[in-house]
């Protein structure tokens, strides 16, 4: 599996222009140059901090966001006949630090998916429950080089609804499917030529999932009566994000995004007619992401982000704009 040309050399390029920036840092002796301890962060919209949070201190950033496009693919790659769709949903990142060096932490989430013209969710539902865990392995230090860099290990459970849907498919909130993800996250300063700080993250998951065993309507496509099972794609996913400290309660933010997911089959038959199998594919999809955003922080430890997150249409996939909102506290 390899980068769509229209990603790869737009990551590339990103990537350059902040090693330019490295050059052209303000000198220690700046006399506006910012101090570290002036600089407040909720964090981007989509990078995860490559920080562990010291040994007893907990973090909590809910997520409220509104993924809106027009005609939704389903997980075979299907297009809705619905013109329009919203699908509400919230995320939160629950992390407790465990030692200095090795943070552990909840995700839960849950939505709500309205269909013009079609059936909406019954109710607001639970979608599946990530835990994970996070082990730094190297700490930035201001004159030095190297980034902080940590890995992570996260685990999602299929505690949301995915098959047995009947007359409302849009309940369907979770894959079904146990799926582990790897990831590396890394996190550097910039002085800028003004003696503003600009942080960078870049960060790489590589994600697979186990069969799911399917039975009626589900949210890979299949319908009432069938019988089988699909094994989603693993799924590539990188993110190179900056922000900006406009002053220390004001920050600007953005994340550019690659995402590569693999072909997920899903196999069966219907119980109608047992003899015929019933075979469908996906197909491989690619996304490319940027995710403009706002921070505003009350303190050092409270902040508010305020962002969106767009993705043109592309190789099975369709556009969709998503708001979101989140807060992000530390103790």
């Amino acid at each position: 599996m390899s980068f769509p040309k229209t990603i790869f050399p737009a990551l590339v390029l990103l990537l350059c222009a902040c090693l330019a920036f490295a050059q052209q840092t303000a000198p220690p002796s700046h006399p506006d140059r910012q101090s570290l301890n002036d600089a407040w962060w909720t964090g981007p919209m989509l990078a995860p901090s490559a920080a562990t949070l010291p040994r007893g201190h907990f973090l909590i950033e809910p997520y409220l966001f509104d993924v809106t496009t027009d005609g939704l693919f389903d997980r075979n790659g299907t297009r809705r006949t619905a013109p329009h769709a919203n699908e509400f949903g919230s995320l939160t990142y629950m992390n407790y630090g465990l030692a200095d060096r090795f943070t552990v932490g909840l995700i839960p989430t849950a939505g709500y998916n309205e269909i013009g013209n079609g059936a909406s969710s019954s109710s607001v539902g639970l979608g599946d429950l990530t835990v994970q865990a996070q082990y730094r392995l190297t700490q930035f230090h201001e004159g030095g080089w190297i980034p902080t860099t940590s890995v992570a290990v996260q685990e999602t459970l299929p505690t949301g609804r995915f098959d047995h849907l009947g007359n409302h498919p849009s309940d369907g909130l979770g894959g079904g499917a146990y799926t582990t993800t790897v990831a590396f996250y890394s996190q550097t300063y910039f002085w800028l030529p003004n003696g503003r700080i600009l942080r960078m993250r870049f960060n790489m998951m590589q994600s697979f999932s186990d069969s799911v065993h399917l039975e009626d309507v589900s949210v890979y496509g299949t319908a009432q009566g069938f019988r089988g099972h699909a094994s989603p794609g693993s799924t590539f996913f990188v993110d190179l994000a900056w922000e900006y400290s406009l002053t220390r309660r004001w920050v600007l933010a953005l994340d550019a995004t690659g995402r590569l997911q693999g072909n997920t089959p899903v196999t069966g038959f219907d119980l109608s007619d047992s003899s015929s199998l019933i075979r469908l594919n996906s197909g491989s999809s690619a996304a490319f992401a940027l995710a403009p955003a706002i921070e505003y922080n009350w303190r050092r430890n409270l902040g508010v982000l305020l962002g969106t997150r767009l993705i043109p249409a592309g190789r099975n996939t369709v556009a969709t704009i998503t708001p979101a909102i989140a807060v992000n506290f530390v103790h």
